[in-house]
C-alpha cells in the first residue's frame, strides 16, 4: 500500500514538472501579446491624426488578439485620460499633451490548475492578467 502512494506522489510530481513550464510559456506569451497590443492602441491612439481610442478601433484590436488565440469577449479595455476628459469620442479628441491612459485585462483561464497536483492553490477563476500603458496625445486642432 505504502508503494502505491509513493508511486503516485510520484507520478503527479513528475506530471507537474513536466507540463508545469508550458503553462507558464503560455502565460509569458499572453502577457506578451496583451502588452504589444496595448502599445500599439496607444501608439495609434495618441497619434496626431487621432487623439482618441474608438470603439472602432478596439474591435480591430479584438479581432488580433483573436489571431493570437484570445477570446475575443473576454479582453476588457478602459481608455481614459489623465485630465478626466473622454478619451474615446472621436468628435473630441485629446489635445497635444493630455495623457491617454489604457488598461486591458484578460482572464487566466485555468492555467494554473496543474499546480492542484502538488497541492498549490490555483490562482481564483475571477483574476486576470493585464497591460497598461500611458502615451501623452499628439493631435494638434
Amino acid at each position: 500500500m505504502k508503494n502505491i502512494v509513493v508511486f503516485i506522489l510520484f507520478a503527479s510530481m513528475i506530471c507537474w514538472m513536466m507540463f508545469s513550464p508550458i503553462y507558464r510559456h503560455v502565460l509569458i506569451i499572453r502577457q506578451a501579446a496583451l502588452q504589444q497590443e496595448t502599445d500599439y492602441l496607444l501608439e495609434v491612439g495618441a497619434s496626431g491624426a487621432y487623439g482618441y481610442i474608438d470603439s472602432a478601433m478596439i474591435e480591430q484590436s479584438r479581432q488580433r488578439l483573436a489571431d493570437f488565440g484570445f477570446n475575443e469577449e473576454s479582453v476588457e479595455y478602459m481608455v481614459t485620460a489623465d485630465n478626466g476628459s473622454e478619451a474615446t469620442n472621436p468628435s473630441a479628441p485629446l489635445p497635444r499633451g493630455t495623457g491617454l491612459l489604457l488598461t486591458m485585462s484578460y482572464p487566466y483561464e485555468d492555467l494554473f490548475q496543474i499546480d492542484r497536483l502538488i497541492g498549490m492553490t490555483p490562482i481564483g477563476e475571477n483574476a486576470r492578467m493585464s497591460a497598461f500603458g500611458v502615451k501623452m496625445s499628439e493631435y494638434v486642432p
